[in-house]
C-alpha cells in the first residue's frame, strides 16, 4: 500500500471515527432528556450544540487538520447553539420555536458561511475568493455524498436483513434495539461518505458514485455468504409483513451485478483500489446465479399456487436477465486471469438484451394483463380457484383484458351451477377490496381486541373509528392480534384524550406495534365534522420504538396517561407525545 492510499484510507477511518463519535453524542443527549435528566430548554440547547459541532467537524476534516477542524466547529456550534436557545426565549413554550422554519433557516446560514472561511484562512488566506468559490462547492458535494451513502448504506441494511431474514437470521431488530449502535453507523456512515467526496475534490462524476458504492461490496458479499451457507440448514422462511421472498433475492442480485460493474471499472487501471476490492470483486461476480436461481423457483411456486399477476410476470422477465448476467458473469471468473475485461464484455453485450427485452414487454408480444386476466378466467373454469378466491379488484385493474375477463364470468355466472360465481359477482365493488359492511365488521372486532384508555371513551373512540378506510382497519386488527414480546397482551393501545386545546371535544393516539418490532403512531382528531390524521411527534425529540415503545404501548394499557397543560395538550408519556393540529 503506497503512501497516497494509506493517507486516503486514514482520511476515511478519521471521519467515520468522528461520524461515529457524533452518533454516540447525540444518543446520550437524547437519552439523558427522555430520562428526565435535563430540562426541555437545556436538552434543545445541548442536542443543537452537539450536532452543529459534528457537522462542521465532519464539514472541515480533511481540507483542513483536526485540531483547526475542532477548534472552527466549536466556536460555530457555540454561536449556533446560544443563538436558537436565546431565539426560544421569545416563546413561553420551545414547542412553538420548533414549529417555526425562519429561526432554523437563519441558524443554518450561520453554520454554513464561515466554512469556507475557515477552511481557506488554512491555504491562500480567508479574503481569496477563488479558494472560497470552490471550498463551498465542495462543502455542498461533501453534504449531498455523506446522506446519498448514508441512504444507501440503511437501504443495503435492510435488503441483507430481509435476505437473511428467509433463513430466520434477520438482525435488524436486534441492531435497532441495540442503543446507540444505530446513530453510530449512520454517523460511520455519513463519515465515510463525506471522505469519499473529498477524495474526488469539486468535479461531481461517476467515480465518487462508483468510489461509495465499492465501500459496500465487502458487506454484501460477507451477508450473500452467510444466506447461502444457511440456507441448506434452515430452509426457506416466508417474511414478515407479505415481502416477496422472489423480490428481496432478485434485488439482492440486482445490487450483486450493479457493485461488480463498480468494482471493475471502466478499464483495468481503473478498477477498485485495495488488496481486498479484487478478491471481493472476483467472489460476487460468481456468486450472482444463486440468488437469481433460488428467485425464480420461489416465483414459480408462487405462480403455481396463485398464477400470473403482471408483477410475476415482470419479475420472471428480470430473473432471467439476471440469469443472463449470472452465466456471463460466471464464465468470466472460470477463465481465470483477466476476468474484469470478460465482465465488461458481459455488460456491454447484455445491455441491447435489456432493451429487447424492454421493448417486447411494451409491445403486444407481451401483454402481461391480457395473460393475467386469461390465466385467472383458465383457473377458475379449470376448478382450481373458488368464487369466492376470486380477485377482481385485479381484474379491475388489468384494463380492456381484465374488463374482458369480467365479461367472460359474468356470461359464466349465468350459467346452471354458477349461482356462488353470480353472487360473488353482484357483491363485488370495484373501487374498494373491501365493502362497507366488512369495514363494520372490523370495528366490531377492533372494539373487542384494542385496549382502550380511559375505558369509558367508547363514543370519540367510535366516531374516530368510522373514518379510517376497511382496508388500514384490517392491518390494525393484525397488530392487535400479534402479542407483545412479554406476556399476551396485545400489540396495540387506543389513547384518548384532550390534545387540541383550541378545538371541542377530544382527539386521539393510537400505537400500533408492527411485526417487524416498529411502533406506529396514527393521530385522530375531528375538525367541522370529520375525521383528521395528523403527526404524532415527541417533545423528546424521537417517539420510543422497538422494545421502549412496545413498554409505553404495555403501560398504556394499564392506565391513561396524564395529560400536560400547554396550548397543545402532551401525554405524559413516551417523553411528552404531542398530536400536531
Amino acid at each position: 500500500m503506497d503512501n497516497r492510499t494509506g493517507g486516503r484510507a486514514a482520511g476515511r477511518a478519521a471521519l467515520a471515527l468522528t461520524g461515529a463519535a457524533a452518533g454516540l453524542a447525540l444518543w446520550a443527549v437524547e437519552r439523558a432528556a427522555e430520562q428526565g435528566g435535563w430540562s426541555e430548554r437545556a436538552a434543545f440547547g445541548g442536542s443543537t450544540f452537539v450536532f452543529v459541532f459534528f457537522a462542521v467537524m465532519l464539514a472541515l476534516v480533511g481540507p483542513v487538520t483536526l485540531r483547526r477542524a475542532a477548534l472552527g466547529a466549536l466556536g460555530v456550534a457555540g454561536a449556533v447553539a446560544g443563538l436558537l436557545v436565546l431565539a426560544g426565549l421569545r416563546f413561553a413554550h420551545l414547542l412553538d420555536l420548533q414549529g417555526t422554519v425562519l429561526p432554523f433557516l437563519a441558524a443554518f446560514v450561520l453554520g454554513f458561511v464561515p466554512l469556507p472561511f475557515l477552511i481557506a484562512a488554512a491555504g491562500p488566506g480567508w479574503q481569496s475568493y477563488p479558494a472560497l468559490f470552490s471550498e463551498s462547492w465542495r462543502l455542498v458535494v461533501r453534504a449531498t455524498a455523506a446522506g446519498l451513502f448514508a441512504g444507501l448504506f440503511w437501504a443495503v441494511v435492510w435488503l441483507s436483513d430481509s435476505l437473511l431474514g428467509l433463513v430466520g437470521l434477520g438482525f435488524v431488530e436486534a441492531l435497532m434495539g441495540a442503543g446507540p449502535l444505530p446513530a453510530m453507523l449512520t454517523g460511520l456512515a455519513i463519515g465515510l461518505g463525506a471522505a469519499t467526496a473529498g477524495e474526488t475534490g469539486s468535479d461531481v462524476g461517476p467515480e465518487l458514485l462508483i468510489k461509495l458504492l465499492r465501500m459496500l461490496a465487502l458487506p454484501v458479499l460477507i451477508v450473500a455468504v452467510v444466506f447461502l451457507v444457511a440456507l441448506p440448514l434452515q430452509g426457506m422462511r416466508p417474511l414478515a409483513g407479505g415481502i416477496s421472498a422472489a423480490g428481496i433475492l432478485l434485488a439482492m442480485a440486482g445490487v450483486m451485478i450493479t457493485l461488480v460493474s463498480a468494482l471493475v471499472g471502466r478499464e483495468d487501471a481503473e478498477a477498485s483500489e485495495g488488496v481486498f476490492l479484487a478478491p471481493v470483486g472476483l467472489a460476487l461476480a460468481g456468486l450472482v446465479g444463486p440468488p437469481g436461481l433460488l428467485a425464480l423457483w420461489a416465483l414459480w411456486l408462487r405462480v403455481e399456487q396463485h398464477g400470473w399477476t403482471p408483477g410475476r410476470l415482470f419479475a420472471a422477465m428480470v430473473g432471467v436477465l439476471i440469469l443472463g448476467y449470472a452465466l456471463g458473469y460466471l464464465w468470466a471468473v472460470l477463465r481465470g486471469g483477466g476476468w474484469r475485461g470478460r465482465v465488461r464484455r458481459v455488460n456491454l453485450g447484455m445491455a441491447p438484451v435489456l432493451a429487447l427485452a424492454a421493448a417486447v414487454w411494451l409491445s403486444p408480444a407481451l401483454n402481461a394483463e391480457a395473460i393475467s386476466a386469461r390465466g385467472l378466467v383458465e383457473r377458475f373454469e379449470a376448478g382450481e380457484v373458488a368464487a369466492s378466491e376470486l380477485d377482481l379488484y385485479a381484474l379491475s385493474r388489468w384494463g380492456v383484458a381484465g374488463e374482458a375477463a369480467r365479461a367472460r364470468l359474468e356470461a359464466l355466472a349465468r350459467e346452471p351451477g354458477q349461482e356462488a360465481l353470480a353472487a360473488r359477482l353482484a357483491g363485488d365493488a370495484l373501487e374498494m377490496p373491501m365493502l362497507p359492511g366488512e369495514a363494520e365488521a372490523l370495528i366490531a372486532e377492533l372494539r373487542d381486541v384494542m385496549p382502550l384508555q380511559p375505558p369509558t371513551a367508547t363514543a370519540t373512540r367510535d366516531l374516530l373509528l368510522a373514518g379510517i378506510p376497511a382496508v388500514e382497519l384490517q392491518l390494525w386488527l393484525e397488530s392487535c392480534r400479534e402479542p407483545l414480546p412479554e406476556g399476551d397482551r396485545p400489540g396495540c393501545v387506543f389513547v384518548v384524550a384532550d390534545l387540541w386545546r383550541d378545538a371541542p371535544g377530544e382527539e386521539a393516539v393510537v400505537l400500533l406495534r408492527e411485526m417487524s418490532g416498529f411502533i406506529r403512531y396514527e393521530g385522530l382528531g375531528l375538525r367541522d365534522g370529520e375525521v383528521q390524521r395528523r403527526s404524532v411527534v415527541s417533545m423528546a425529540g424521537a417517539l420510543p420504538d422497538l422494545e421502549a415503545g412496545a413498554a409505553l404501548i404495555a403501560a398504556l394499557q394499564e392506565a391513561p396517561p396524564p395529560v400536560e397543560v400547554a396550548p397543545l395538550g402532551a401525554l405524559g408519556a413516551g417523553g411528552g407525545i404531542l398530536l400536531l393540529p
